[in-house]
């Protein structure tokens, strides 16, 4: 599960990354949030989490100045989602604009409206 949480993790930031005024490019647009192109296995081989070169994502940059924190954000990151994926049951509002601002760092230009329903979760 986690390799999996990791993985759709490395493909949220591939194709937006936090810092996207250095952004590269995709080709093509992607179908969000519904019919998606949306692909976490090009990160799994053999049922392990691989990174393919690091320059070619360059979302915590590479070589000499890979980010330090590149591990804890990703422990951070499989924390949160796990702990709230765990706990309820998320879907994107009907009829909501999804789109992407451009600035400095990346945030939704209309927010992210979502309709969030607990899970039931067994204390077994």
């Amino acid at each position: 599960m986690m390799v999996y949480l990791q993985a759709a993790l490395s493909e949220s930031l591939r194709l937006y990354p936090s810092v996207p005024i250095e952004m590269k490019q995709v080709q093509e647009d992607n179908l969000f949030p519904d019919g998606t192109r949306f692909k976490p296995e090009r990160w799994i081989k053999d049922g392990k989490f691989v990174s393919s070169n690091q320059f070619k994502y360059a979302v915590f940059n590479a070589g000499p100045r890979l980010c330090l924190g590149k591990k804890f954000a990703y422990t951070q990151m499989k924390m949160a989602a796990a702990s709230v994926l765990l706990r309820y049951s998320i879907k994107v509002v009907e009829g909501h604009n999804v789109l992407p601002n451009l600035t400095t760092t990346l945030y939704m230009k209309n927010g992210l409206m979502v309709t969030l329903k607990p899970r039931l979760v067994s204390n077994a």
